[in-house]
């Protein structure tokens, strides 16, 4: 089991008066000490205009400036929305941190769920697969041939050499967000890896790990190696102190339950859903699948869920082996979630540098140790 980090960079209010400068700073140096602690991998994601919830916005910036403050572990994209961004544009702000950062580089991409997002940048709800599939076969080409052209339906480029080259060979892996069944199986058909935000209890999430890993079976890659990793997502709060895990996890519970509500509300504000492609509709219905987006669930229902990796040190554990069963290979919490302050993100990484992280690395080196003894 690898472990990472996710950040969306919350930043409730009220706040002070640079909210996001104070944030980032904090981040910055919340990752610098994860590597210290043995977290392997962190990943940002692009969200726009989503107040309180996502403040990252620039991930390519952020990874940019944490990729000099670290030097072993990877930095994600959790994930690119393809549909507003030229895919050139993509491949070569990638490429160019990939050799920034020695070749440490994973590009998740993705569409957005909601048209909040998307419609201030020109995007239409029902050309947002295609564009996200026309633009993921272009990039491991960008990446890799000398001289690359490509006509299709979204874009046409003539021929050109695009540069720089990543330094990963043949280039950074590709990995998908994955939250409905289909983009399981389409991930797995693809052969890239799935990025999941467990939205859910584990016999659903451990239902669509199975879909994915049953497609890759039967892959044709789009990249020119398979990707067949799985990671998940869940907010992340240790303590060795329980009650204070109870009560402050129910804080942090209760803030993601309200702000999800708040920007679902506002994300399909004025959109008439009887009109809304077939694959969108997942998203409309969200209040169906997502235990968070009930109104009226309470907070420790939210928790109840084992959506959130929340505790001691040692049910951390116990949530984290849950997630291995059914199939996950690496699990990046939200330690910076809501409420959460510098201090209790900085005391979660050092408890799982201490505890956790540990505990997964003697079980690996047990059983390496069984396999090469044939016991």
């Amino acid at each position: 089991m690898k472990f990472g980090l996710f950040y969306e960079i919350q930043v409730p209010r009220p706040v002070s008066p640079v909210p996001e400068h104070q944030r980032i700073q904090e981040v910055i140096k919340q990752v610098a000490l994860a590597e210290e602690m043995g977290f392997e991998h962190v990943w940002f994601v692009e969200h726009h205009f989503l107040t309180e919830w996502a403040h990252c916005s620039a991930s390519e910036v952020m990874l940019s400036a944490i990729s000099q403050h670290t030097s072993k572990m990877r930095l994600g994209f959790g994930v690119v929305l393809l549909p507003v961004h030229h895919p050139l544009h993509v491949a070569v702000k990638t490429a160019t941190l990939d050799v920034l950062s020695n070749g440490r580089v994973d590009v998740g991409v993705g569409r957005s769920g909601n048209p909040y997002q998307l419609t201030p940048f020109g995007v239409k709800l029902e050309d947002t697969r295609g564009i996200w599939e026309e633009s993921l076969s272009m990039l491991p080409r960008i990446w890799t041939e000398e001289v690359f052209s490509h006509q299709g339906k979204y874009f046409n480029v003539p021929e050109r050499e695009v540069i720089p080259k990543p330094l990963q060979k043949p280039h950074p892996p590709l990995w998908s967000a994955c939250s409905q069944d289909d983009t399981f199986v389409r991930a797995g058909e693809l052969g890239i890896g799935c990025l999941c935000n467990v939205l859910g209890q584990y016999d659903t999430v451990e239902r669509r790990i199975k879909m994915y890993k049953d497609a890759l079976k039967h892959a044709q890659p789009v990249a020119k190696a398979i990707n067949d990793k799985v990671v998940v997502s869940s907010i992340g709060f240790c303590d060795e102190n329980k009650q204070r895990t109870r009560e402050r996890g129910a804080e942090i519970a209760a803030w993601n339950v309200n702000i999800r509500l708040k920007n679902y509300a506002r994300g399909w504000d004025g959109v008439d859903v009887s009109k809304v492609p077939a694959d969108y509709k997942h998203h409309v219905r969200r209040s169906e699948w997502d235990p968070q987006m009930r109104k009226g669930v309470s907070s420790e229902e939210v928790l109840s869920t084992g959506r959130f990796c929340v505790g001691t040190p040692d049910e951390c554990i116990e949530v984290v082996e849950n997630y291995e069963r059914i199939g996950a290979d690496e699990i990046m919490p939200i330690f910076q979630a809501g409420p959460a302050t510098d201090a209790e993100v900085k005391n979660s990484l050092r408890l799982f540098g201490k505890y956790v992280i540990p505990h997964f690395k003697e079980k690996e080196r047990r059983a390496k140790a069984a396999a090469a003894t044939g016991r």
